[in-house]
């Protein structure tokens, strides 16, 4: 398995360098993956009504949930990232030695965008294709393997699953946050 992702790597990493464009919009993707969700969940919460409030909650702790599963799993089972063991990548993007296995860009993105996708799909739609397009990015900039990316999907999508379906648990959670949100004076509130 480790040659054929490597070699998957390989024939994404190449395209790298081919356009300008491409190489823009997948940069994009890696460095403000993270703000480009925090600006989508703010405007949601801002001038969503409680609905839209309540899908932020489950949609940050999907995020949240999911980035702490990839922490233990970093702990469990270490893989350096491709270009600290391949010399040969065109590496776009600047990044520490740490753990390649899972990508937590990619398992942020997904469980932030199916988490939405799963409450609004009109704008859920849109964020898994961003989010699709992050995970794609992380490894066209020579970050990460195929199979970090592929199981950061597969875990992000399992997180946002679940926290749906723990609804029983998680409304009472939301309807506390936003309860407390709307007693705030000076800030935005709509209703229903």
């Amino acid at each position: 398995m480790t040659s054929l992702n490597y070699e998957l790597l390989k024939a994404i990493n190449d395209l790298a360098g081919k356009s300008s464009v491409v190489d823009a919009i997948m940069i994009f993707a890696t460095n403000y993956a993270v703000p480009v969700f925090a600006t989508v969940l703010l405007m949601m919460w801002f001038f969503g009504k409680e609905y839209m409030k309540k899908t932020v909650v489950y949609s940050a702790l999907s995020g949240v949930l999911g980035i702490l599963i990839n922490v233990l799993i970093s702990k469990i089972y270490f893989e350096p990232r491709p270009f600290v063991t391949h010399d040969d990548l065109n590496v776009l993007v600047d990044h520490a030695r740490d753990a390649s296995f899972p990508s937590d860009h990619t398992t942020g993105a997904i469980a932030l965008a199916f988490a939405i996708a799963l409450r609004n799909k009109r704008i859920g739609i849109i964020m898994m294709v961003f989010a699709l397009i992050t995970g794609f990015s992380r490894m066209y900039v020579g970050n990460h393997y195929p199979g970090d990316v592929v199981v950061g999907i597969v875990i992000g999508l399992l997180v946002a699953y679940t926290i749906n379906k723990l609804a029983f648990l998680v409304e009472p959670l939301a309807n506390f946050i936003v309860a407390v949100y709307r007693a705030l004076p000076f800030v935005p509130k709509k209703t229903i």
